[in-house]
């Protein structure tokens, strides 16, 4: 399992938007898609892949990373896991 933050996204985004447009640069559909509440200022969306390795999201983030959406420049960032 390995999960993707997108940040800075527009609010008025669905999820279908969201996933259609990972869709179109190669990234397959996440199992989970959870927003995460904050002030407002940087929306942000959690995408959980329950097939995709955390190297070959890697991968995937880097094509859109800093890309501009919706006139927003996004952030994608792997996630990893804390283990104690």
């Amino acid at each position: 399992m390995s999960r993707l933050m997108l940040t800075n996204i527009d609010p008025d985004a669905s999820d279908d938007d969201v996933h259609a447009f990972l869709r179109k640069y190669g990234l397959p559909d996440s199992n989970i898609l959870e927003r995460l509440e904050g002030d407002g200022s940087r929306p942000s969306v959690v995408l959980t892949y329950d097939h995709v390795d955390a190297e070959t999201l890697h991968k995937f983030a880097a094509r859109i990373h800093h890309m501009y959406w919706r006139s927003r420049e996004l952030v994608a960032e792997v996630m990893h896991d804390r283990f104690a």
